[in-house]
């Protein structure tokens, strides 16, 4: 038997087209152009499902959604809006709508999401209670592309759970802004974000920068150290850059995932952990897994729900919203008011954007900062288009670089990873030790394990050796070929 269908709508011509769809397919559709009318049959209780309207003319739609759940929790809401922003699909979801669609629409994903919420199995009713919510103007996500559409779909259904999420997508697509919010508009909200990126920090502290260490765990360690798990505790821990986490620190990783405990670097008592995980990556994990280099079974307890960011290219349309935003935020923080003319604009939207929403970011700053006039024209964004040009001849590897030099550079990636560029206290013995131990690794192995010749190569006396090897806790393979 077909259900009665409520259709709250103030454009007759969306409710004659509903109509007629649901219609055909058996469903008793009951329409009007206000949110009174609509009230009253929900209330009432008439219906078994409701799709309404964002603007109408009387009252907005979101609002109407709490009273009618209120007395008809189990009553199925649909939302449709015009207003296709993050803003709108957070506020649906916080009200307790069953889904959301943007207009424009498909007919045919219309039917579809009907047919969902009539025959999906009834849930505990509850709603996550409302966040505070912004502006369309600051919110961390701007576009109201089909790609950006689905994204602010999946996001919002996924508000109230605590559901492991992997992000992928090209540097530069806004990995952390999807992973903040998540973090900002979900259920750990009153919790802290901590976001560390496996590629800035050093192989062989990536374990300590994550669980921690105990006084005395290793030479240098004077002081207890709390990892970003510690410091994530009640909230959401955002692992940047997955595909360049060690294997030994994956190991780790997974057993916390399986176990939801760890111990610290030289500790012994397990410690609960209860954090949100969300990881992100440019990379192929599929192909590092084939390549050995990423574990299969770690990828999996991550990739429990996958989003895939849309490189700019793939939605030029949100272009010129993404430079009116951006030029906004400029003039807020004290940049001369500019705008684009429409030649310009459009050159922008041709234009490939290698380096994706922060190229389009720094290129409007530059635009806002460095040049006179008002509006700016085309001959203006074609010249710091080919400034900036990919096709330009790229910054060369460093060849031959000194010891000095790279572990110099390594360590500037590894400051600017951390909080207003400061590590946590114990850094000089932290990194020396962490040169050390490949150092008196690579010299066993060179000597095939033989520590007299090892500690001759490396000017050691015999028994300091032997120390460092136990406190740097060393395997050492004898005979090793």
């Amino acid at each position: 038997m077909g259900a009665t269908i409520l259709v709250a709508d103030d454009d007759r011509a969306i409710r004659t087209v509903l109509t007629q769809a649901l219609a055909r397919l058996g469903h008793e559709v009951r329409t009007t152009g206000n949110a009174s009318t609509l009230w009253r049959w929900a209330s009432e209780g008439e219906g078994d499902l409701v799709i309404t309207d964002v603007v109408m003319p009387d009252e907005n739609g979101l609002d109407l959604i709490p009273r009618i759940k209120k007395v008809r929790p189990e009553l199925r809401i649909i939302v449709m809006s015009a207003q296709n922003t993050l803003l709108t699909a957070v506020k649906a979801a916080e009200r307790g709508a069953f889904d959301y669609l943007p207009k424009p629409f498909d007919l045919k994903d219309l039917v579809t999401m009907v047919q969902k919420a009539l025959s999906a199995p009834q849930a505990n009713g509850t709603a996550l209670p409302a966040a505070p919510v912004e502006e369309e103007e600051n919110l961390p996500l701007i576009g109201r592309s089909p790609a950006m559409q689905e994204i602010y779909r999946v996001l919002a259904r996924l508000m109230g759970t605590d559901l492991t999420v992997m992000i992928t997508g090209e540097s530069g697509t806004g990995k952390e802004l999807v992973a903040r919010a998540l973090h900002d508009y979900g259920k750990r909200r009153g919790g802290p974000f901590v976001a560390i990126n496996m590629a800035a920090i050093p192989r062989e502290l990536i374990e300590s920068e994550l669980f921690g260490h105990e006084k005395g765990a290793f030479t240098g360690a004077t002081v207890r150290s709390t990892g970003r798990f510690e410091q994530a505790q009640g909230g959401t821990l955002f692992l940047d850059e997955i595909g360049d986490m060690p294997l030994e620190a994956q190991t780790r990783l997974l057993r916390v995932l399986q176990e939801g405990e760890y111990t610290t670097v030289g500790g012994r008592t397990p410690i609960k952990t209860d954090v949100r995980i969300v990881a992100a990556t440019h990379r192929d994990l599929r192909t590092l897994i084939r390549q050995g280099l990423f574990r299969e079974d770690l990828f999996y307890r991550l990739n429990v729900v996958p989003i895939r960011l849309p490189p700019l290219r793939e939605r030029t349309e949100d272009i010129p919203a993404l430079v009116r935003h951006f030029l906004a935020q400029a003039a807020q923080q004290g940049l001369p008011h500019k705008s684009l003319d429409g030649e310009a604009m459009e050159r922008m939207k041709r234009y490939r954007w290698p380096g994706n929403v922060r190229e389009l970011e720094n290129m409007v700053r530059r635009l806002a900062a460095l040049y006179s006039q008002e509006i700016i024209g085309v001959d203006v964004v074609d010249q710091e288009l080919a400034d900036t040009s990919p096709a330009a001849t790229p910054a060369p590897e460093p060849v031959n670089e000194g010891l000095g030099a790279a572990v110099e550079r390594h360590l500037r990636d590894y400051f600017a990873a951390h909080k207003d560029g400061i590590p946590a206290a114990g850094l000089y013995d932290r990194i020396l030790r962490e040169i050390e131990r490949p150092l008196l690794a690579l010299s066993l192995t060179a000597t095939r394990g033989n520590q007299i010749k090892a500690a001759h190569m490396l000017g050691l006396n015999r028994n300091t050796l032997r120390k460092k090897i136990r406190d740097l806790e060393i395997q050492v393979v004898r005979g090793l070929k």
